[in-house]
């Protein structure tokens, strides 16, 4: 009976009107941090430690998330009367893990997570939910929580080394989407270099539609505290330098997946400034970042993708956006499966077909599942796959030997090239397709090359390269911007 009871609850939750937020919470934040810990078959959390600091960032009306995304939720109740009066989904480094081979092995990890919420004025009752096979939310974890507890931790955010830039400032964070970009792998001297960066991709965000035409929706911060070393892990190449935020290449064992389970460390910093997202900024040339929904984003500076991988990540981490891409290897097993429809807004399963999610923005005429030259495409994209797995696994084993400067410069080189040429020839390709520009069904998609739809050919969510989102793409951050700031 608990668990129907649960069921019910999570399906009327994403309906319910906002609460009065005065009657609740005060203009403050409580930042919740707990371990996640298990590992494919199990979990459990425990409360780490509470603070109460700063200004709330969020919207002062839109309390309960009604977007329906993410596989986790938080959600907070009034311990007197039950009422939700707060919620928000929301993915977990621990969620990749657990589907990874560690994870479905049994061998268990815990993760340092956060859940940052209004301050309450009352007490409150903290809970999880999950959601199960068939995507229907199960509550998973609740504890209550007194914001009058003498334990609440309540410091000043001072940092003395740390210094905050405000590239763009459009007004009341109730009202805007806050981002702060943190800095990574820069040392004091290169300090510069990271205002440089700073100005140059929020340069490239705000090139790209729809944050292009919502740029006065916006506050953008930047937090720069000084690392003792330049760059990041690189553990495959046997290099690591001491870095604030202890970001790391071959994150879940994939070579370029950048990413930093130092969660603590992470918010600590993301604290001096008021934010609904988290970007951070890493000071490397090799390509690699990542992004999960609700969490935070990372990705390298100065490579010749930059700017795609920028937008890319925030894809992920901001609007909850699923990989469209299918020929390349991933950190994951079965992620996706093809026989339940996938809660991400710009994939599919098609297991309605009449009724596909986007039914409002396909082209007129189109047939459904839409037929695409799939079969070319495959073959050079997985010829590309195996020669770029040969040249990053050669360039590794160089830097891990500490060949010559030269001759490693001569395989990034060589690296560089032939993956620009890739994409080049990924896009002319896509673009000759009679079906370019057309919105659809196109089988591929989150990392499965069947059974999974994408709704167009070609979005920066599927291939590298300075490009659009799909319209789909496009509607869906539409929708989330208009959650923080109405």
């Amino acid at each position: 009976m608990r668990i129907i009871i649960f069921l019910f609850s999570a399906v009327i939750c994403f309906s319910q009107p906002n609460p009065d937020f005065n009657s609740y919470f005060v203009d403050e934040t409580m930042r919740i941090d707990y371990f996640h810990i298990g590992d494919a078959n199990s979990e459990t959390f425990t409360i780490d430690k509470v603070y109460k600091y700063g200004i709330w960032a969020g919207s002062l009306t839109n309390l309960i998330d009604n977007l329906n995304n993410g596989k986790y939720y938080h959600k907070i109740y009034d311990a007197a009367s039950g009422k939700l009066i707060y919620s928000k989904g929301y993915d977990t480094f621990f969620g990749e893990y657990a589907s990874s081979s560690d994870g479905i092995a049994g061998i268990k990890k815990s993760y340092h997570e956060s859940a940052i919420i209004p301050f309450p004025k009352n007490k409150i009752i903290f809970a999880i939910e999950k959601r199960d096979e068939s995507n229907q939310m199960n509550e998973i974890f609740r504890t209550e929580i007194d914001p009058s507890s003498i334990y609440i931790i309540k410091d000043k955010v001072v940092d003395s080394s740390v210094e905050i830039f405000n590239p763009v400032f459009n007004g009341d964070p109730h009202k805007k989407v806050d981002i702060v970009i943190l800095a990574e792998g820069y040392t004091f001297e290169e300090r510069g270099k990271f205002a440089e960066d700073l100005e140059r991709f929020v340069g490239y965000f705000f090139e790209q539609e729809p944050y292009k035409s919502h740029k006065s929706d916006f506050n953008i911060y930047g937090v720069f505290k000084p690392s003792e070393e330049s760059g990041t892990d690189l553990p495959g190449a046997d290099i690591f330098v001491n870095t604030v935020l202890n970001t790391t290449f071959w994150s879940l064992g994939s070579e370029r997946y950048l990413m930093t389970e130092d969660n603590k460390t992470m918010r600590d910093l993301a604290a001096f400034v008021p934010y609904d997202a988290i970007y951070i900024q890493v000071n490397h040339p090799r390509y690699g970042g990542g992004g999960i929904y609700n969490q935070f984003c990372t990705y390298t500076t100065d490579n010749q993708f930059a700017k795609y991988l920028f937008i890319h990540e925030f894809g992920h981490s901001f609007s909850g956006l699923a990989d469209e891409y299918y020929t390349s290897d991933v950190a994951y097993t079965d992620f996706y499966k093809p026989t339940v429809e996938p809660i991400e807004p710009n994939i599919t399963a098609l297991l309605d077909p009449k009724n596909i999610k986007w039914k409002n923005l396909l082209s007129k005429g189109i047939e459904i599942p839409t037929p695409w030259e799939k079969e070319e495409f495959d073959r050079m994209s997985y010829e590309w796959l195996k020669e770029r797995n040969r040249l990053n696994n050669y360039i590794a084993e160089l830097k891990k030997n500490r060949a010559p400067e030269e001759q490693i410069r001569a395989a990034e080189d060589e690296y560089a090239m032939k993956d620009k040429m890739q994409s080049e020839k990924v896009d002319k390709y896509l673009r000759s397709s009679k079906y370019w520009g057309k919105v659809g069904a196109f089988e591929g998609a989150g990392y499965q090359a069947t059974g999974l739809y994408r709704p167009m050919l070609d979005c920066i969510m599927f291939s590298k390269g300075d490009k659009p989102f799909c319209k789909v793409c496009e509607e869906a951050i539409k929708k989330v911007i208009n959650h923080y700031t109405n």
